[in-house]
């Protein structure tokens, strides 16, 4: 872990829940991945620096608390690296970290859907930096299939499992063609865009369920649905944002709209 990390830079007083606030908003802030509400206090203390944007404290908190607290430290660390770490290998050795976390909590727990997605979370996200091309030969494909397949199997409901799969998809098809896709890796456009639709279905104020759904059009169908990809980028733009997370898809969101 680095030894100071950035700073999230839209730090606002309302990300900051206490204890009371935290368990009144649980079930909003976790609509996406379904978490469950922790009974480790520290778990919980792990998760309120997680939506305040102190990831690094986050980490460490979770780290320390073990268990279910371990879901915070990943989902953390991932975005941290994604959104804030600009050192490319500082960056990878995160995200490796992160999964190898994630897969060891999944083994420990494995009737957690969240266990199961975060290490898909983590396991994608590294291969999207090692690029997707160098991920599927080394057989990210079929971890990153069986683990958001596991999550969904557990947790139907899970929007961020939704949203990855669908993105996954896209990505591989993306990437190789549709047939080879289909053959090799199980990808299908129509697949994907069912996994998109079910995310938004499921969780409409989520930043990120419209972005990687605008991103996901472009990857399946080019140009010719740029219009729908814009409108989504808008949608997730004007999305009031509970937390940190949330707060840089907005962000993410209104870049792409530049």
């Amino acid at each position: 872990m680095a030894k100071q990390w950035v700073k999230f830079p839209h730090a606002q007083r309302e990300y900051a829940y206490d204890a009371a606030a935290l368990r009144k908003q649980w079930a909003r802030l976790h609509k996406g991945d379904t978490e469950p509400l922790p009974k480790d206090a520290k778990a919980l203390d792990a998760w309120r620096a997680f939506h305040a944007g102190e990831f690094q404290q986050a980490v460490a908190l979770g780290r320390e608390a073990g268990g279910s607290g371990t879901h915070a430290a990943v989902k953390a660390q991932v975005v941290y690296a994604v959104y804030l770490e600009k050192g490319e290998p500082a960056k990878l050795k995160l995200l490796e970290e992160a999964y190898l976390w994630a897969d060891a909590r999944r083994k420990e727990a494995p009737k957690e859907a969240n266990a199961h997605y975060l290490y898909a979370f983590a396991l994608g996200r590294y291969g999207q930096g090692i690029s997707v091309a160098k991920a599927l030969a080394q057989g990210f494909g079929g971890k990153l299939r069986e683990a958001l397949g596991t999550a969904l199997a557990l947790a139907p409901k899970h929007a961020e499992a939704h949203t990855a799969f669908g993105a996954y998809q896209a990505e591989v098809i993306d990437k190789v063609g549709g047939l080879v896709a289909g053959m090799t890796y199980g990808a299908k456009k129509d697949n994907a865009l069912e996994h998109f639709q079910t995310a938004l279905k499921l969780f409409p104020e989520s930043p990120i369920a419209h972005i990687e759904y605008g991103n996901g059009l472009l990857r399946l169908f080019g140009k010719s649905r740029i219009d729908e990809a814009t409108r989504l980028y808008e949608q997730a733009a004007a999305l009031p944002p509970l937390d940190a997370m949330e707060r840089l898809d907005v962000e993410l969101a209104r870049s792409e709209l530049e």
